[in-house]
């Protein structure tokens, strides 16, 4: 018999009801360090007092009215974004599901309101991961996604990750626009270089094609800066956002500058609950923490002690570990073994970690972690390595 909840996950057998910073409390009273934050979500950790401050006043006003109205919460997030970004304009969602279906119509409708309307390919990367609805999985294109899902949406062409020879050869004149992130998420904490997010950025200008990047795991300080590809120097003409931006609660944006978003106007898109009154003032208030200097210079010192406390983990179970990878507070682990052996040998040391694809761990811990938690994460992620190799394996630390 089918259980009342859809069984489309695979659960651990762990029930959380509380969660302070850092940590999350299970029924019966354990507590694990959370290196996972949700997928990214919880950015300033679990019951943050100054997010449940902000999503309490905003309880006792308003909770919901639809766009159909003016809703000033909204209007001063996306005031925030706007000067916090290369975005001149702001659209709020729900999830990074539906930033990505936006993304997606935005830069078509560019080109059928320039005449164009045939220009509809947006070039891809393998490992891409741009959401679950039929549209994103279309550009993610990974047999995994697509696998039972046709006719998928068509127009989408899938390049090697980081292949900047096979994006020369097959951006045009005809390319809508190239979708990618600038770190790989799902796809395994994979990194593009600076140079080629810059290479990536110069194509797009030589042919016209629109650069829309997908940040909804490495955006809102995830990486040390407010956005990623701010590292590289370049901005996107279009931009998905979300985990991170409601520190919890659900939300979600599309970011463009006016000429990507000269098609879009009253009637083109909507959504019931995006930007509601709740969600947006969480948003407001996480984007207030994250864009302090200060809040992003501890970010990239603690993401360093991490970093550093991770190559010597490396070094301790060379039969486990390959490398540490990533950047800021969005790392991998690249394992010799299954990723997911190390989750579960990771519950039994009360630590919580994320699998991935191309044989990573995810460590994407809540940016406010203490150096002593890093500590103690660490710690327990070498016993969890311990357990699932000989112990004469490490005598080569």
């Amino acid at each position: 018999m089918i259980p009342s909840i859809l069984p489309t996950y695979n659960r651990a057998p762990l029930s959380f009801v509380r969660g302070e910073g850092s940590w999350l409390i299970a029924e019966g009273g354990g507590r694990y360090l959370d290196l996972g934050a949700g997928i990214a979500v919880n950015a300033l950790g679990h019951a943050n007092p100054d997010l449940v401050a902000a999503l309490t006043e905003q309880a006792g006003k308003l909770w919901h009215v639809s766009n159909l109205y003016q809703i000033p919460e909204q209007q001063r997030l996306a005031d925030l974004l706007v000067t916090h970004t290369f975005a001149d304009t702001v659209f709020f969602t729900n999830s990074g599901t539906e930033a990505a279906e936006l993304a997606i119509k935005m830069a078509r409708k560019y080109w059928s309101e320039k005449g164009a309307g045939d220009r509809i390919e947006i070039l891809t990367f393998e490992g891409a991961f741009h959401g679950r609805s039929t549209g994103a999985i279309a550009a993610a294109g990974s047999e995994k996604m697509v696998k039972g899902y046709g006719p998928l949406m068509p127009g989408f062409r899938q390049l090697p990750w980081g292949d900047m020879a096979a994006l020369k050869a097959a951006i045009s004149d005809a390319t809508a626009a190239v979708m990618v992130e600038p770190i790989q998420g799902e796809g395994g904490i994979r990194p593009l270089s600076d140079e080629d997010l810059r290479t990536i950025r110069a194509l797009c200008d030589e042919t016209g094609a629109l650069l829309i990047l997908d940040e909804v795991q490495c955006g809102v300080a995830r990486t040390g800066r407010l956005f990623a590809h701010e590292w590289a120097d370049v901005t996107p003409d279009i931009m998905m956002v979300a985990k991170g931006i409601g520190g919890g609660f659900p939300l979600g944006a599309v970011l463009a500058t006016e000429m990507a978003a000269a098609g879009m106007v009253a009637g083109t898109h909507g959504s019931t609950y995006g930007g509601n009154p709740l969600a947006c003032a969480v948003g407001t208030k996480v984007m207030e923490i994250v864009t302090d200097p200060a809040f992003l210079a501890e970010v990239n010192r603690k993401a360093s002690l991490l970093r550093q406390k991770l190559e010597g983990l490396v070094a301790t179970h060379p039969g486990i570990f390959e490398g540490v990878r990533g950047q800021g507070l969005m790392l991998g682990l690249k394992c010799r073994i299954a990723p997911a052996d190390l989750v579960r040998a990771g519950y039994g040391e009360h630590v919580l970690t994320v699998p991935a694809a191309d044989d990573t761990l995810r460590l994407l811990p809540p940016l406010t972690i203490t150096d002593d938690e890093i500590a103690e994460a660490v710690r327990r992620l070498d016993a969890a390595a311990a357990t699932l190799q000989p112990a004469t394996a490490d005598s080569t630390a």
